[in-house]
Order: C-alpha cells, then structure tokens, then sequence
C-alpha cells in the first residue's frame, strides 16, 4: 500500500503524513455554532473529517478526534457588526440561551447520527473552557502580544507580525496575505477605536449591560473571543503542537490564522502540523449561508420541506452526494445533483446486495483472467486513491466499474468460474470495507429498511403460492400493485424472485 498523503493548507502541497507520536494521530476539527439549525453547508466539512476519522482508524492509528461545540455568547459575523447570537435567538424563541444552545446540540448530533458520522473522541464546549482561555489570554498579555482597554483585551498583531516574520512564521503564513497590503478584512467588533490597529482582534470583550451571557476575568465581566476557544480546547486536549487541524476553507482567515498566532505566541510551535479545508458548497455559486439567506437545513432536506428542493432526500443519498467530489473541489447543489446521486447510490447498494448473495463457483484459478485481473486492479487502487489525499470520488468511480461485473454474475451473464474463488472473497472484502467501514454507507440508516425487505417478501412469498395454485389473477395483482409504488419484481433463473426500489 502506498504512503498517506494530504494536502497540507499551510504548505500548499501534498505531503506524506507523519505523526508525531507514532501510532498515534491528533484530529482538531472546528466544530459548529448552535445558534441554530446544521444544514448542508455544514454536513461537507463533518462529513469529509468523518471520512479522515475512518481512514486514519484503517490505517491502524489510535486517533484523537476533538471537535468542538462553539456554545459562547459572542459570535462574529463576517462583514457585519459583532452580536450576540445566542441572546438573540433566546429572545425570539423565548428560551433561555443555554436552552437554545441544548436545543441546537441536539438537533447537530442527531444530524450527525443521520448522515452516519462517527463521534469525536471529545466534543468540548466552549463555555466548559472559560478558565483555559483566560489562562491563554492572560500568558499572551504577558508576553507582550495583547493589551487592555476598557475591559477588553486585543491580540497586537502588528507586534506579531515584526517578531514572527523573523523566524519565517509571519502573520498570514497560513493565508498568504501580507499584512502590510490586507484591507481591514478580520471579523471586526464593537468600538473600532479602541484597537491600536484595523487588524487586531479581540481576546477578550467587556460585557455590556445587556449581554447575557458573561463571565468574571481580571479585566471585569467580560466574555470571550471567537478564535481563543479553540487555541485553548486544542492546545487542552491535543497539547501544544498535534498532527491535523480541519475545517471549512471560510475558517481559513481570519479564524485560523489568528489560532496559529494565539497558539504560536502560547506553545512556541504552530499549532498542527498538517490544515486540512474542505471546499464549499455552493447554490447558484454562491456559498450557502445564513447571512446569504439561502440556507437548506438538515431536516429540510431529510423531509423535501423547502422550496428550493422538489423532494426529500435520505441522508445516505446526502453523504453519497458529498463524497462523489473530492473535499478540496467545490461542490454546487441542484435536485438534478441529488437525484443523480440517489440513482447511483441505488445503483450501487443493490449491486452489493447481489454480492453479498454471490459464491464462489471457481476454484484458485480464473476462467477469464482478463476480467479477474481488471478487478484485482481496480480493487487495488481504491487504497491508493484513498492515500492520496483521501480522493473518495475515485474510490467510488472504480466501484461503479465493478458493478457491471457483479450483476453479470449475479445474472449469469458473465460465467460463475469466470473469476476466481480468492477473487470473489477479495471483492466481497473490499467492498465491504469501503462502502460501510471507510465512506460509511449504511442505507439502514435513518429508514425503515429492514421492515419494508420483510414486508416485500412476505408478499413475494404469497405471489409464490398464488402462482403454485394457478391463481394468476392474484399473482397478477400483487406485482401490479407493488409495480405502482415503485417495487419492480424480477423472476429469477433459478426460480427465486428480487425486488428492486424505482
């Protein structure tokens, strides 16, 4: 097998992956803001670092996977004025804020459930890590890299970025930005006047009357910056450098970057070694978003409950979606996307069903070695295509070039001996591993599946019978009826029937 490579954000190239403790990985992935319902624009990123999970898991390395839940009252808003999320949402659903924040806790984990998501090793909060980042703040004034004013604390990025060009670790290291031509871009926040420069930003924020969610620190009531949180659950949980840093490319700059410079200033390394960013996805080309206002939730999609979409559509069809482009790549939604993707995906399970069903009729060696070797080959490739950078698009476009091979199996198109018997194994194997274990597709997830297979074989069962009286009427009836929701029974050669779902 060859060696994992991935696209390293800070490097702007692949590089092979090495862990710092051998055996042993370190996953950070900046997790969502429940101030509100996940939607699809946040399943890509949860669902590409599910994937790294996986893969990293395969590869036999014990991982650490942190991914947090940002839970503050302080959120900020790119090109808009600071506020507080939380608080206001409260407001208008007149719940108190950490009441609104269980609410959308709840709803993220039970999306992340549906779309078959794996649970991070720890899933710390922000408001559990209030004393950590005022520890981390309080070491950064030290240092000289923050100040005070009015109760709220800046980082001097100016300061930072004099001191850390020197050692070659710039501020816009991770970005490419220069600070020298960067138009006041940061999420700013209230009182503009108080910063020594348009760049810095805040550590730490006195709390006005008004703001509800607050805590004591030695600057007075105050309450927390957006990027100190996870500076101080990461450096917490994975120590002060680790192996990879994830998240959307719109986190990017300014939060990762300021991270880079808040850890660096506290650990004296950059963070992680390896910044791994899923692209976006888009409507229309244009990236999704509340502040765009063209927002699909989770449970929109999952029940065709909004206008944009002309059905609903099963989580697995989602996950399936996402993974059919590679995470850098952007990804733009439509219905005739995911329609596409729920034929394949049909497509694609009930070739596995007929695998599952499949012996090995040859013996060691293969009728048709041509047929045997090709699919040797492409299973081969799929760790290769998954080591090089995690191209699960690949890996799914060699299975549909096995599925034609299994139907003519299974349909006896292709001879039983054609493949050999080690071959078979390998298939069923392989595509085990990569269907549930690594891409983890599980169309029983979030469905009734294995009652409704029940139910159609009961009454394939009873089609049966009819059929051995002679009462073809019956017979008749029954596949018509199943016909017209969409459950197209086949006779089989060898007298058994299947089903398949249209």
């Amino acid at each position: 097998m060859s060696e994992l490579k991935v696209y390293n954000s800070l490097t702007r190239e692949k590089e092979v992956f090495t862990s710092i403790t051998p055996g042993h990985a370190g996953l950070y992935v900046c997790g969502p803001t429940v101030s509100g319902e996940s939607h699809l624009g946040h399943a890509r990123p949860y669902i590409t670092f599910d994937i790294v999970f996986r893969w990293l898991m395969h590869l036999g390395y014990k991982v650490r996977y942190v991914r947090n839940i940002t839970d503050a009252g302080h959120f900020e808003e790119e090109g808009r004025a600071a506020e507080d999320k939380i608080s206001k949402k409260a407001v208008l659903e007149k719940l108190e804020p950490m009441e609104l924040v269980q609410k959308y806790t709840n709803l993220y984990h039970w999306g992340m459930k549906q779309l078959n998501n794996l649970d991070p090793t720890i899933e710390p909060a922000a408001t559990g890590h209030i004393i950590e980042q005022i520890g981390m703040i309080e070491q950064i004034i030290a240092d000289g890299y923050a100040y005070v004013v009015n109760g709220s604390v800046y980082f001097d990025v100016e300061k930072y970025n004099t001191d850390y060009s020197k050692k070659g670790e710039p501020y816009g290291i991770l970005s490419g930005r220069v600070l020298d031509e960067m138009i006041a871009t940061t999420r700013e926040l209230d009182n503009q006047e108080e910063k020594r420069n348009t760049n810095d930003f805040a550590l730490w924020k006195n709390a006005p009357p008004e703001h509800i969610m607050r805590w004591k620190s030695p600057w007075g009531d105050g309450f927390p910056g957006w990027h100190i949180e996870c500076s101080a659950m990461s450096t917490k949980y994975l120590g002060g450098q680790f192996d990879i840093h994830g998240g959307g490319m719109d986190l990017l700059f300014p939060h990762h970057e300021c991270e880079i410079a808040q850890s660096n200033v506290c650990n004296g390394y950059i963070p992680a070694r390896y910044w791994i960013h899923n692209n976006m996805i888009t409507i229309n080309g244009k990236k999704m978003g509340k502040s765009y206002n063209n927002v699909i939730t989770l449970t929109q999609l999952f029940s065709g409950d909004n206008p944009v979409l002309q059905q609903a559509y099963h989580p697995m069809v989602i996950r399936f979606f996402i993974l059919q482009t590679h995470y850098r790549s952007t990804l733009d939604f439509s219905n005739e996307a995911l329609q596409a993707s729920e034929k394949g995906l049909k497509r694609l399970w009930e070739a596995y069903d007929n695998l599952k069903k499949l012996s090995p009729s040859g013996g060691n060696a293969a009728a048709n070695g041509e047929i045997d070797e090709r699919c040797i080959k492409l299973l081969r490739e799929m760790d290769d295509f998954m080591n090089d950078d995690f191209g699960t698009a690949k890996v799914l476009a060699n299975m549909f070039e096995l599925v034609p091979v299994i139907n003519g199996l299974k349909d006896k198109h292709i001879a039983a001996d054609a493949i050999s018997a080690s071959t078979i194994e390998l298939l069923k194997e392989k595509m085990k591993l990569y269907i549930e274990d690594v891409l983890g597709l599980n169309v029983q997830v979030g469905s009734d599946n294995n009652k409704l297979d029940g139910l159609i074989h009961v009454l394939i069962n009873m089609r049966k019978d009819a059929r051995a009286r002679k009462d073809y009427a019956t017979s008749d009836r029954i596949r018509n009826e199943l016909l017209t929701l969409g459950i197209q029974l086949k006779d089989e050669k060898d007298g058994n029937m299947s089903y398949s779902l249209s």
